[in-house]
Order: C-alpha cells, then sequence, then structure tokens
C-alpha cells in the first residue's frame, strides 16, 4: 500500500476528543503514515505538542492562527521559541493573513452581520475602514514575528492566506532567503503556485481537489511539479468526495491522493514518493524522528 503523510491536520479539536485513538488507527490503516497536528494559539500548539508525545506518528506545528489575532499577545516570539524548542515541533504557524472576516463586516468579530432590509439588493461602494486597517496591521505584525522566530530557528512556516495572497506573499518576501512557507489549503490559480515556488515555498491541497466545482483547483494540481506540493486534509474541515458534509479525518488522505494522482497522470506509488519526501524535505524534525 502506498504510504501518505497528512501534513495539515487539527487533532486537538474537540470533534476529534472521543475517538481519537480510533481516527490515528484508522488512518495508519489506510496507509497514513505521518499527521502534523496544527496549532491555532499558544493553548492549541501546547495540545498539539501532547498529542505529538502521545501518538508515535503525530507531529506539532505551534503558532498562533491569524483569525484570532485579536487574543493574540503582544509578542508572541518568546512563546514560540520556548515551544519551537521540542524535537517534535517541525514547524511554526498556522500563521499568516486573513482578510475573509474583517471587523467592518461583523456585530462581532467572526460572525459575518446579517444585512438590514434596506441593504439587500443594495450594492454599497467598500470604503477603507480605520478598524479594518488596524486588524490587518495587527496580522502582519503577529504574522512578521512569526517569521522571524522561523529565521532564528531553522524551522519553516505554515501559511495560511485566505483573501490576501498578494499580502501574504510581500510579507514571505524580506524572509524568502532564510524561511520557507507552505500555502496550505491552496486553491488559488496556476500563476500564484509559480510565484509561491519561485520563492522556494511550497503549496499544499486538501479534499477541495475532490468537489465536483473544485475544477480551479484540479486545474492548479495538474500546473504543480511533483516534488513541489504536499497533501494535507485540514482536518476537521474540508472531507473529500465521498465524504464531503461529514467531520474530516486524516484516513481520508487516501481519497485525496487517489484524486490527485489522476490529475497528474501517475501512479500512487511515485505520488507518494514525490510528496513524502518533500514533507521529510520541507519539516526536517520528521525524517529525524522514527514514527
Amino acid at each position: 500500500m502506498p504510504t501518505f503523510f497528512d501534513t495539515h491536520a487539527h487533532l486537538d479539536f474537540p470533534d476529534f476528543a472521543s475517538d481519537l485513538p480510533q481516527v490515528v488507527e484508522r488512518a495508519q490503516a489506510a496507509g497514513i503514515a505521518k499527521i502534523i497536528s496544527i496549532g491555532t494559539d499558544l493553548d492549541s500548539s501546547a495540545r498539539a505538542i501532547k498529542l505529538a508525545e502521545r501518538f508515535a506518528c503525530v507531529y506539532a506545528v505551534v503558532g498562533w492562527h491569524p483569525s484570532h489575532v485579536t487574543a493574540a499577545p503582544g509578542d508572541v516570539r518568546p512563546a514560540l521559541r520556548e515551544l519551537a524548542r521540542h524535537p517534535k515541533v517541525v514547524a511554526l504557524g498556522e500563521t499568516g493573513l486573513d482578510y475573509h472576516r474583517l471587523p467592518s463586516m461583523s456585530g462581532a468579530h467572526g460572525v459575518t452581520r446579517p444585512a438590514t432590509n434596506a441593504e439587500v439588493g443594495r450594492v454599497t461602494p467598500c470604503a477603507p475602514s480605520p478598524e479594518d486597517e488596524h486588524y490587518k496591521q495587527k496580522q502582519a505584525a503577529l504574522f512578521r514575528q512569526h517569521l522571524e522566530v522561523a529565521a532564528e530557528t531553522g524551522l519553516n512556516c505554515v501559511i495560511h492566506q485566505r483573501d490576501s495572497v498578494e499580502d501574504s506573499l510581500a510579507q514571505l518576501q524580506p524572509f524568502a532567503d532564510h524561511v520557507r512557507g507552505v500555502f496550505h489549503c491552496f486553491a488559488n490559480d496556476a500563476e500564484t503556485m509559480r510565484r509561491i515556488l519561485a520563492m522556494n515555498s511550497l503549496v499544499s491541497f486538501t479534499g477541495i481537489v475532490t468537489f465536483k466545482n473544485g475544477q480551479n483547483v484540479r486545474d492548479t494540481v495538474a500546473a504543480t511539479p511533483l516534488g513541489q506540493f504536499m497533501l494535507e486534509t485540514d482536518c476537521p474541515y474540508l472531507a473529500p468526495m465521498p465524504y464531503r458534509g461529514k467531520r474530516c479525518e486524516p484516513s481520508y488522505v487516501k481519497e485525496i491522493s487517489e484524486t490527485v494522482a489522476r490529475v497528474k497522470g501517475c501512479s500512487l506509488e511515485e505520488l507518494s514518493q514525490a510528496t513524502c519526501r518533500t514533507a521529510c524535505e520541507y519539516f526536517p524534525r520528521i525524517a529525524g524522528n522514527g514514527s
């Protein structure tokens, strides 16, 4: 059976609290040899490390998600440096920028405000909001702190970018000689992918590649060279077909890999060798730890 890695999972989320050992067992039975559990704040990162200590096949990424920036400390670097010392921490993140839900769009941060009756059907020009600009600046500062610690520690970054690709690339550029980024859950076009690869960074594909409306992602997969991308679930989100709408889990990399191999016109064995080698090069501590 060809083996694969799930390079982006959220095993510490409550969705897995009741059956995590079984989730890990199913992943291994499906040929998913290694799983990287991604932190979204300091508590989540600490939980990811605990899971890496509990399960030999699990590794951790530590960081603070941009969507939670309002709760972040002013300087997260000391905590990141300490967490990064753990031998099973393989990268920093999930970090980056997310402009999908800005404060001006929400009555409370993160909850989109419904339109009033007077606004329904009316197109209103978007004026720059000082609140939104402050929010973006806080995200940029948090992202930069992750990049600085990555440069210090020799680790790479797991990058979240939603509706923010240009600013994300601009933030990464000054660090490109020292830090690589994997743009996870990649759903942008092939031209953006080529710009990322030109910075010696990578992209990673999720179950979106299997969706009926995911042709744009399949087109990007087709254009991305073997050895320049990884596979992930982003579980518990984005379950691939035929599980769409249900809880996602690491074993579903099997379905993702089957679609990607078909799109690439390669065998599962070739895809396994390429993606696992890429992951081991990108996350060197994986190669240095047995699973």
